[in-house]
């Protein structure tokens, strides 16, 4: 598939803002599966201060600055992505989870060694005895892995329920766990905590997914969105993806942008404005094929 990405990010301010530093991700990676073949950011007004560097995850961010009054920022990433096909791996290729554990401990693999960072709570993921117990119906010793997570990526998107008013970027793990409901990004993040609290390394993604309209009806123009998912490094395979918002495995309408140990890693902009009094802040996506 070839997608050609334009995601928009507008604030308004009630007063002008005085100074802004910012850092934007919004470039889709280079991976196995997924080539950008081009990329364009505009920044208006145009910032004084620009320039382009690769974090630790291999993410790309562009950091810029504006330095004078100016009464809007509007940040548009416009990119053509190709996602390529590949055939998903039967369940059973890989061993049993908890001597996969075992293992990934013992290795001197170069991936297995920098998938053990990802086996650590994070600020926003937290490891609990209670995220275990969660996850440990779909874990009985000996289990396959991938038959494991993909049980759990099942599960979540059966027992949660998706509330886009329930959780703020700021909601606790925990309080998803309790209440079954929230976004893509707690889902991902509940079935990250779920996974290291087990001992197994998981990561966040962030990306985008195309969406298809209702039967009948034209795709409206920005009704697209960031979303987000979860990737299990499994040793001698590597990273696998699992979408438990969707209850799949992601393939060619998946473009991932950014890898981390969770959402603050990888959120799309992040920045301190100086000035400005309240703001309004207005996103539009859009996803669409070739």
């Amino acid at each position: 598939m070839h997608y050609r990405i334009r995601h928009r990010t507008s604030y308004r301010y009630d007063v002008p803002a005085n100074l802004c530093h910012n850092e934007a991700r919004l470039r889709p990676l280079d991976l196995p599966g997924q080539r950008c073949l081009s990329w364009k950011l505009t920044i208006g007004p145009e910032p004084e201060f620009h320039r382009s560097r690769r974090d630790s995850f291999g993410n790309h961010i562009d950091y810029f600055s504006i330095q004078r009054p100016h009464p809007e920022l509007v940040i548009t990433a416009e990119s053509e992505v190709e996602v390529f096909s590949h055939a998903l791996l039967p369940l059973g290729t890989a061993g049993a989870w908890d001597r996969m554990k075992e293992s990934l401990l013992a290795s001197k693999d170069q991936s297995s060694l920098d998938a053990r960072a990802f086996t650590l709570s994070s600020p926003l993921i937290p490891i609990l005895p209670a995220l275990a117990e969660f996850a440990r119906p779909d874990f009985p010793p000996g289990r396959c892995v991938q038959e494991a997570v993909a049980a759990l990526n099942s599960r979540i998107h059966r027992e949660f329920k998706f509330d886009p008013d329930f959780t703020t970027v700021a909601t606790p793990v925990q309080e998803v766990l309790d209440n079954r409901r929230g976004v893509c990004q707690d889902f991902a993040q509940l079935m990250i905590a779920a996974l290291r609290s087990l001992g197994l390394p998981a990561r966040y993604v962030s990306g985008y997914l195309e969406t298809l309209p209702p039967p009948g009806k034209k795709k409206l123009v920005g009704a697209d969105a960031s979303h987000a998912w979860v990737s299990v490094f499994i040793p001698g395979l590597g990273w696998m993806d699992y979408d438990p918002t969707n209850n799949v495995r992601p393939a060619e309408r998946h473009i991932t942008v950014a890898v981390g140990r969770d959402y603050r890693d990888v959120s799309p902009l992040r920045g301190v404005t100086v000035g400005g009094a309240n703001h309004h802040l207005k996103v539009s996506v859009d996803v669409a094929p070739v």
